[in-house]
């Protein structure tokens, strides 16, 4: 049995306290919160950290910017103390205690379900005996645990806010075009699915399709005449550059 502790109520605590509770070789045995939350069993909740019960392994689930400060209120010594961050080295860790990297590459929406076993969790250690635990734990949640150091880590994490959280926001100005225009978003959902499915089999570079991969001056033009927005102008610009330089190398 391995006994975690959650430091955080988040997105991300959230979702490994779900995944964690479902698998009977890991016992989630507290959970910090500076405030009560409903996603946790009451009974595992604390908000001091003169309260920290010991564990295996302590996950701090927080903002990058809170990270080091965390770390540096545990009031104990030579435990094995991880975060999640993509794109924070393990040394914002306190050396009092072993640190480490567990790090779960995925979107994580508080109330929207994701399947753990399908995610790529990403570890990093200072020792190889601290890596054999966070490896053992994250096994029980996924099929796909990779040993990925700090700068592959950092790559991982700007490739996945390009792939994700940008891609993201360009779902959003969809929407908005299609709101001002009287059209339910719904219509593009099949679309959006076929673009995202054909990568499983197409490099992203073979599944590229569109007017700007044509040179398809006279769609192009039209597109930015049409769009009222000066940012959305801009993006279309970019997007439509970066697309016909890809083409060029």
């Amino acid at each position: 049995m391995i006994k975690v502790m959650l430091i955080g109520s988040g997105n991300v605590s959230t979702h490994l306290f779900q995944a964690f509770s479902k698998v009977p070789d890991v016992e989630v045995v507290q959970v910090f919160s500076r405030t009560f939350s409903n996603d946790f069993p009451s009974n595992i909740q604390i908000s001091d950290f003169t309260q920290i019960s010991e564990a295996d392994v302590y996950i701090i689930c927080v903002s990058d910017n809170a990270i080091a400060s965390v770390s540096d209120q545990l009031p104990f010594e030579n435990r094995l103390v991880v975060h999640t961050s993509g794109s924070t080295n393990f040394d914002v860790l306190n050396a009092k205690n072993k640190r480490g990297v567990f790090y779960p590459l995925q979107t994580f929406s508080k109330h929207k379900e994701v399947d753990f076993n399908e995610i790529p969790i990403c570890l990093e250690t200072e020792k190889e005996t601290d890596y054999e635990i966070l490896e053992k734990l994250a096994k029980t949640i996924s099929k796909s645990v990779n040993k990925i150091d700090g700068n592959q880590r950092k790559a991982l994490h700007v490739s996945a806010v390009f792939v994700c959280n940008f891609v993201n926001h360009l779902y959003h100005i969809g929407s908005e075009i299609c709101k001002e225009n009287n059209i339910p978003f719904h219509i593009l959902q099949p679309l959006i699915e076929e673009t995202a499915e054909k990568i499983k089999t197409l490099s992203p570079e073979e599944a590229q399709t569109g007017p700007a991969l044509r040179k398809d001056s006279k769609t192009i033009e039209k597109h930015i005449d049409f769009l009222t927005d000066s940012t959305q102008k801009e993006i279309y610009k970019i997007l439509t550059n970066s697309i016909q330089n890809v083409e060029k190398l």
